[in-house]
């Protein structure tokens, strides 16, 4: 099995290196590039296509937020994680809509990073508590599921997605391909107006907060 290409952004070198150390020591990650800035970051993604980026929320210049933002008008398909030092409702919810893959703390072990980075490698999504309450202080959907038009097929994967299921797990526990499974995720989508799983996962625990006797 090949390992995942990654690409870390901190402008905080002793940290950076800490990562890079600690990726490079699995088998599943290949970190084939670092950089110190925002500009850099972007310019190493360009020129080095890596499959997973790590970034760096606060840094000086360029904002992770702006740095996930240009690297989504760019559309070079890699997935982006990003690492903050502390959890603000505004900078998660403004990360979910230019399509960040992940939310995790500097905080989190090491080993619960590896996890972590893995479980988004693959395409699955987890919201841990602390995310999942700050999306439910923001309130409900403006659509209610009932009014978003979504199919039996497309609601079932909806719901396994939040459940943080990949694209392989959903298709085994549908009986479907996973050509079907990314058909469906597309349609959720657009039909949600969202652009990422985890903004997917959000929108399915927030519409829960409002709605806990739908959780079965």
């Amino acid at each position: 099995m090949s390992s995942t290409t990654l690409l870390l952004i901190d402008d905080h070198p002793l940290f950076r290196k800490g990562l890079a150390q600690l990726f490079s020591a699995s088998d599943d990650f290949d970190v084939i590039g670092q950089a110190a800035s925002g500009r850099e970051g972007i310019e190493l993604a360009v020129s080095l296509a890596p499959e997973l980026v790590l970034l760096d929320l606060h840094m000086p210049g360029l904002s992770g937020l702006q740095v996930l933002d240009e690297l989504r008008q760019l559309q070079l398909g890699c997935q982006v994680v990003v690492l903050t030092a502390s959890m603000d409702r505004s900078e998660l919810l403004s990360a979910l809509r230019l399509g960040a893959s992940g939310y995790v703390l500097k905080e989190t072990e090491p080993d619960a990073l590896l996890c972590y980075m893995r479980n988004c490698s693959k395409g699955a999504i987890v919201l841990d508590d602390s995310l999942v309450s700050l999306l439910a202080e923001q309130g409900a959907p403006q659509v209610s599921l009932e009014d978003t038009g979504l199919t039996d097929r497309e609601s079932q994967t909806l719901a396994l997605i939040a459940a943080g299921m990949s694209n392989k797990q959903i298709g085994r526990e549908l009986g479907i391909s996973d050509g079907t499974v990314k058909i469906y995720v597309k349609n959720l989508l657009q039909k949600l107006h969202l652009r990422s799983r985890l903004e997917l996962a959000a929108w399915v625990h927030r519409a829960a907060s409002q709605h806990p006797e739908r959780r079965h």
